[in-house]
């Protein structure tokens, strides 16, 4: 090859590195650019502030609050939504399970401000209410409870209220129902939506069932994964099989609600949508869900039974229970509720739900909770 030949040969190689270079320049200016927007519509769109209720004129609706408040419980700054369209209504504290669950009653709203003054309480290293600087060891069963307890006081005197109403949802009812067992004289009832009862055998009975059902679909992947990863009584959950649990239980229709297919879709893409929250607060429920919180509880909740450490309250029990819920087995929940001893109980099965039925039949929900949890009775419950 001659010396001019290789000349070219060099020329053409390094015209080709400077375009490629120039090529992946823009491609990264691209991406970053595109980071900015999105990073800038999500600011935009998160001002975190709740809308207010509204009369039909537009105006301010009278005797309502909207408000996302900060109170320091045991020592800890923690958040809570209040939602109400009378404040005169009774109270009624929320509990969530694994992760806050507010940011969903955008997609479904549940209509509890009709009839409550709604708490969305989230809990100490949870959603809005995470910080680093909170002390992991802090965050224990016992904690938990006493912070319950006194948020439970804090609103009985803000509001002027003897006693409030304590819903729990799954992860929530292992707390709620242990501090309504601790200090009954502060509520009016307790109520167990997806109520958890002995949570290692749940999760053995939703291994088995999600096991069956990729077999009879042919799934192999998933069954190989099960496989390698067996949930028994003996040997608990293993961390191999708590990475795919909610993926799998919702593409099976009995994770979060029966028709949400996908983590990312049906949890993920809403939190982000949320007004109600800033980007900050946004963020750190991500951050929270999987080191923080009730997170933390993980090992406690699969240890503890809880049919065997609550077998009897002194005021009325109400459980909500979805027919296709595998999170938090609906037939052990039922088994817990015929054992639970209290002076008023009612069963009620919603039979198009799995793990929320307070998202997924809220018409119905609200019925209930207007016919016979204020009214005291069990009427419309199909096991009393």
């Amino acid at each position: 090859m001659t010396s001019t030949n290789k000349k070219i040969k060099r020329l053409s190689i390094k015209s080709f590195a400077q375009k490629a270079v120039r090529i992946m320049l823009t491609i990264v200016s691209i991406l970053l650019a595109c980071i900015l927007v999105l990073v800038g519509v999500l600011q935009l769109w998160s001002p975190g502030k709740p809308e207010p209720f509204l009369d039909e004129n537009g105006s301010l609706l009278a005797g309502s609050i909207s408000e996302k408040i900060f109170v320091n419980i045991n020592g800890v700054e923690q958040g809570m939504f209040i939602k109400s369209k009378d404040v005169n209504n009774p109270v009624l504290l929320y509990l969530h399970g694994g992760m806050p669950d507010y940011f969903l009653t955008q997609r479904y709203p549940t209509g509890l401000e009709d009839y409550f003054t709604v708490v969305w309480w989230e809990q100490r290293g949870s959603g809005i209410s995470y910080s680093a600087d909170i002390p992991p060891e802090t965050m224990t069963l016992e904690q938990m409870i006493s912070d319950t307890l006194e948020v439970t006081n804090y609103l009985r005197h803000r509001f002027g209220q003897e006693k409030i109403y304590l819903m729990g949802h799954s992860g929530g009812t292992f707390i709620g129902i242990q501090a309504a067992a601790r200090a009954p004289e502060l509520y009016y009832a307790y109520i167990g939506v997806a109520q958890m009862s002995n949570q290692l055998k749940s999760e053995r009975l939703a291994y088995e069932y999600m096991l069956q059902q990729f077999k009879e679909s042919g799934n192999k992947k998933m069954v190989r994964k099960l496989e390698e990863a067996p949930v028994t009584m003996m040997g608990g959950a293993p961390d191999a099989y708590l990475a795919l649990r909610d993926s799998a239980m919702h593409s099976l229709g009995i994770g979060t609600t029966h028709d949400m297919d996908s983590v990312l879709s049906g949890i993920f893409i809403p939190s982000l949508q949320s007004r109600d929250y800033t980007l900050s607060e946004k963020a750190n429920t991500w951050r929270a869900k999987a080191n923080s919180g009730m997170a933390l509880l993980g090992d406690d909740m699969l240890a503890t039974d809880l049919s065997k450490e609550v077998t009897e309250l002194s005021i009325p029990v109400y459980f909500f229970e979805g027919i296709y819920d595998y999170t938090c087995s609906y037939t052990l929940a039922k088994e817990y509720f015929d054992q639970l001893k209290a002076p008023l109980k009612g069963f009620y099965t919603f039979e198009q739900s799995a793990h929320s039925p307070l998202f997924e039949e809220p018409e119905k929900m609200g019925h209930i909770l207007q016919e016979d949890v204020l009214a005291g009775v069990n009427n419309l419950a199909d096991i009393k």
